[in-house]
């Protein structure tokens, strides 16, 4: 079996977010409400204070690099990168309905990073190191450019069972398709859901007093099944890249049980789609 290069998986996680900026565009305010206890954690373990510059690494559509600009003030600066322009022109909009005048959104490729050495005092990662095909050479340039004893924190999901957001897309889809298990270390959304495959990654860039943390959230709240789906389909870029490939037949077949299956979860008025992830800290 042949397996994609570094260059071609790359490529197509850039090409795969792209095509779902303008969903991230629409469900903007639903995501940073699901993710909000992980932003404001991340931030925490961080350790920013005004006055501090800060690396978001893998910003997408702009946080925690926004949240974390209110925190460093004007004295301060927030640095975003992404490998996906298009994810941060949507970034730029939010802030540029602001007042912040100390971010700057970057797209630079996170594993060939080259900022100055000792020129952060923190930098942050949220759900972006398991898409990448080498992170240890985004984690080793992170350490570099970071002050001696500055911190690092970030997140990555956990096992697929503890997250149905996404399981629940998962599960119904291997009824329509093979979905072949991906050699070890590939990346995709849970490629670090085993916390020592984490810890050790850390460990490899030079990170020391590292610490490893678990969150469960409500990452979708909505109404109901089909709201989920309208919802999610906006917003999971790797997993309707293999949906897409289903014939229309089946296609819609798969929707209407992925709906139902979602409307089995529902409590009360609401339908809470949960997500676990690991939250990791460290520093220089």
């Amino acid at each position: 079996m042949t397996h994609p290069d570094k260059t071609e998986l790359k490529e197509r996680e850039r090409k795969n977010w792209a095509s779902i900026a303008e969903g991230w565009r629409r469900r903007d305010a639903l995501l940073r409400k699901g993710a909000a206890p992980v932003t404001e954690r991340m931030l925490e373990l961080a350790g920013i204070s005004p006055g501090n510059r800060l690396l978001d690494i893998a910003s997408g559509t702009g946080e925690p690099a926004i949240s974390a600009a209110r925190i460093v003030g004007e004295t301060g600066e927030v640095i975003g990168t992404d490998l996906v322009d298009e994810m941060l022109a949507v970034a730029r909009e939010k802030v540029a309905s602001t007042d912040l005048n100390n971010i700057e959104f970057h797209c630079i490729d996170a594993e060939t990073l080259d900022f100055a050495a000792g020129s952060f005092d923190a930098v942050t990662i949220r759900w972006g190191l398991m898409f990448m095909p080498d992170p240890k050479a985004c984690l080793v340039s992170a350490h570099k450019a970071l002050k001696q004893d500055g911190r690092i924190s970030l997140a990555c999901w956990a096992a697929p069972d503890q997250n149905p957001f996404v399981g629940v897309l998962m599960q119904t889809l291997s009824k329509y398709m093979d979905i072949p298990t991906p050699p070890p270390g590939t990346p995709g959304i849970f490629a670090f859901a085993d916390p020592d495959r984490l810890r050790g990654v850390l460990e490899s860039a030079g990170f020391k007093n590292i610490a490893l943390e678990d969150m469960t959230i409500d990452v979708l709240e909505i109404d109901d099944g089909r709201a989920y789906w309208e919802a999610i389909s906006d917003m999971a870029a790797p997993v309707m890249a293999l949906v897409d490939q289903l014939e229309e037949s089946a296609r819609l077949d798969y929707i209407d049980e992925v709906v139902e299956t979602a409307n089995t979860l529902k409590q009360g008025k609401t339908l809470r789609m949960g997500g676990h992830t690991w939250i990791a800290s460290a520093n220089k």
